[in-house]
């Protein structure tokens, strides 16, 4: 079964959130009433969705709540070592994960980069990075890379070596995407944000300077 809603570009300068946590369609409600407009959601680095990853069901409560909707993958273990086929492994996961859940073809799908072992190579990392893009980009979604700390790769690779056109700034300190720029700011405080008894990440989406938004899922009812 299909989600409801329309794919769409991301809202500029509209706040949203991300977070490790299931979202029920009340805390949904309340979350789009203190005016957030959008959520992002795990899927399973596995074959199949865990217990604590976005369902179909959750899905459907967040977006009849009025929240847009886009799904970014789990990470592996801080230190893990990238490669093409383990990029290729993981990318074909997140998009067989995406469609169980019920996403058509066109959302952003978010790979999660960020806590590479630090004797990893930036090949490997480039590697794992396209092999995932092209298994994501294959299944009709259109690949998003979150930038997290320890990603190893510097503002110039993220742009010159890579096919995503789609990029996530994470609170850390990483490097800016030279002549793209970001879609998506993460904003890390000082201590974990708290709201309605779940922590949160508060996002930001914008156009990128290349005039590019992500991708997100929302039942649009007119506002």
């Amino acid at each position: 079964m299909s989600l409801p809603g329309q794919v769409e570009g991301a809202i500029s300068s509209v706040p949203g959130f991300d977070c490790d946590t299931p979202i029920s369609a009340a805390l949904a409600q309340e979350f789009y009433a203190l005016g957030y407009k959008f959520c992002l959601r795990y899927l399973s680095l596995e074959d199949q969705q865990s217990s604590g990853d976005l369902s179909q069901q959750e899905a459907i409560d967040i977006l009849t709540s009025g929240l847009a909707l886009m799904p970014v993958q789990h990470v592996r273990e801080q230190g893990w070592s990238p490669n093409g086929s383990l990029g290729q492994k993981d990318g074909q996961n997140a998009a067989a994960n995406a469609q169980s859940v019920g996403f058509p073809a066109g959302v952003t799908v978010w790979c999660d980069l960020e806590g590479v072992s630090s004797s990893a190579q930036q090949d490997d990392v480039i590697e794992y990075c396209q092999a995932w893009c092209q298994a994501v980009e294959t299944a009709g979604y259109v690949p998003g890379l979150y930038v997290g700390a320890g990603a190893l790769l510097t503002g110039q690779q993220l742009y010159e070596d890579l096919s995503f056109q789609h990029y996530w700034r994470s609170g850390s300190d990483v490097p800016d995407v030279p002549n793209r720029g970001y879609q998506m700011l993460q904003f890390l405080p000082s201590s974990p944000i708290t709201v309605n008894g779940v922590e949160i990440d508060v996002d930001i989406a914008q156009t990128d300077r290349r005039g590019g938004q992500a991708q997100w899922l929302r039942i649009n009812s007119g506002s």
